[in-house]
């Protein structure tokens, strides 16, 4: 049997916070969604949308090649910490758009795969097995040595303990059914709690830089109002969180998208704003939403090469949820 193909199966925004013993709980982690394929000698890492992300991590595909399993699939997380031991996705940035393993290994960031679960193993396909028990067979399946790394988990039992989390300085929780199958789709079965507010949005146009600012001014974002495309919907716009070069590169790549019209549905409060085709995606924290729908206080963490444009709608999030 050949190694099948998979979509990873993608969890639901909750504000739910009371669970059974029916959940698994585990660590919310901000990175890089990735499969691992391995058939034999043959080593593949593909993001959500099925980009190939090998040559950016190369220590990661020379783990997966020297585990004793000759073939399976697996899915996880590729994180960066920083010196807090918080992942960051602000520098995980650093590695995301490189193609050469050695700049990769040259930017001096450390990464590391979390992976926490288990599509096929040898001959067999395991996405009907119960959680419980894939996670069982994932944790006796592999060594975990170097930059891979097996995603515990605690038997929920009342409250999650989402404030411990936030603590903690972890990005929130997440909830799985034990006994729940692998569905290659958003599924209610995996639910986040998040400890922040922080969202993927839709690049849909810009404005000019002012003063003695390069590349542009801010970022003017949206949300689809449902998963799969519909209309855009303005959230505000973001100009903090920039370094030069990211001005400069992010600059060169709206230039060409520009269009002639707006792609968001309804107005714009911006004074002659640069339209572009929306399809970048932006990964942005802020404090909350105001009652019009606009970010509040809105940072830029960078672009989600692993994220489509159609997939961005509003997240829900309960404010002072993490304290």
């Amino acid at each position: 049997m050949t190694l099948l193909r998979f979509s990873p199966m993608l969890a639901s925004s909750s504000e739910r916070r009371e669970f059974g013993p029916g959940w698994l709980l585990e660590r919310k982690l901000d990175g890089i969604r990735a499969l691992a394929y391995r058939d034999g000698p043959t080593v593949r890492l593909e993001s959500r949308t099925g980009k190939q992300l090998a040559p950016g991590f190369p220590e990661l595909t020379e783990a997966l090649a020297a585990q004793p399993v000759q073939r399976f699939v697996l899915d996880g997380e590729i994180v960066a910490f920083d010196e807090h031991g918080a992942t960051s996705f602000e520098r995980l940035q650093q590695r995301m758009q490189l193609r050469d393993p050695r700049r990769a290994l040259a930017t001096g960031v450390e990464v590391t795969y979390h992976l926490f679960d288990l599509l096929q193993l040898e001959q067999y396909d395991t996405t009907r097995v119960p959680l419980s028990e894939r996670k069982q067979v994932l944790a006796r399946a592999l060594r975990y040595e170097g930059p891979l790394r097996y995603t515990e988990h605690r038997v929920a039992d009342g409250p999650a303990p989402l404030a411990e989390a936030c603590a903690r300085g972890w990005e929130g929780l997440i909830a799985k059914r034990a006994d729940g199958a692998y569905q290659q789709r958003r599924s209610s079965d995996w639910l986040k709690l998040k400890c922040t507010a922080d969202q993927e949005l839709v690049i849909g146009g810009f404005t000019d830089p002012a003063g003695s600012r390069a590349g542009f001014g801010a970022l003017l974002l949206g949300t689809h109002l449902t998963e799969g495309g519909g209309p855009l919907r303005y959230a505000g716009k973001v100009g903090t969180g920039f370094s030069t070069a990211v001005l400069h590169g992010l600059r060169a790549r709206l230039d060409d998208l520009v269009r002639p019209g707006s792609p968001f549905d309804g107005p714009v409060p911006e004074r002659r704003p640069h339209w572009v085709e929306p399809v970048l995606v932006a990964q942005c924290a802020f404090t909350g939403w105001t009652r019009e729908g606009r970010l509040r206080h809105p940072r830029f963490l960078g672009l989600r090469e692993d994220k489509e444009a159609h997939e961005v709608v509003r997240e829900s999030f309960r404010e002072g949820q993490g304290t």
